[in-house]
């Protein structure tokens, strides 16, 4: 169903793709818009247990487009260096593939969107967590991406100089 990468060498194992999942402050969230077109936006997510969420209002452009069509991609890059003299770019980069949906429970919302909100600030107080999430939560929704197939990928020259 999904396409096998063409380079295989530069193939990364799933678990390092995994990690870069992790590391990663955004990604682009890619899906089907209006009249068919493709609809890409940055946002910011969490990776937790073999999916990936965001966070958004609840209406717009992006809701309209996930409630037309669960399929999605969702691309994140770790490592993006150009390298004038060599006219290439050393890169490392994950596309996730799925379905997405909106969670409407809202235990499972609020469990969410603190995960969120410990990925990006940890160090702040649980009291001022809440407040903040406790203030923005009428308005929240909380997506869930299911990933069926990853594939990371580098830049042969990254392959190079790891297998040195």
């Amino acid at each position: 169903m999904f396409r096998q990468m063409r380079r295989i060498k530069q193939l990364l194992q799933e678990d390092e793709s995994i990690e870069i999942l992790k590391k990663c402050d955004y990604g682009q969230l890619s899906l089907i818009g209006d009249d068919d077109y493709p609809y890409i936006v940055p946002l910011n997510y969490v990776y937790d247990d073999g999916k990936i969420y965001f966070h958004s209002g609840k209406v717009g452009h992006k809701i309209d487009a996930i409630n037309k069509n669960e399929k999605c991609s969702f691309c994140v890059v770790e490592k993006d260096d150009i390298v004038r003299e060599e006219y290439t770019t050393y890169f490392r980069s994950v596309i996730a593939f799925g379905k997405i949906k909106i969670i409407n429970d809202d235990i499972k919302k609020a469990e969410l969107i603190k995960k969120l909100a410990m990925k990006y600030f940890k160090e702040d107080s649980e009291e001022n967590r809440n407040k903040h999430i406790d203030k923005s939560f009428p308005a929240l929704c909380i997506m869930q991406m299911s990933i069926e197939h990853i594939t990371g990928k580098e830049a042969i020259e990254l392959v190079r100089m790891r297998n040195k």
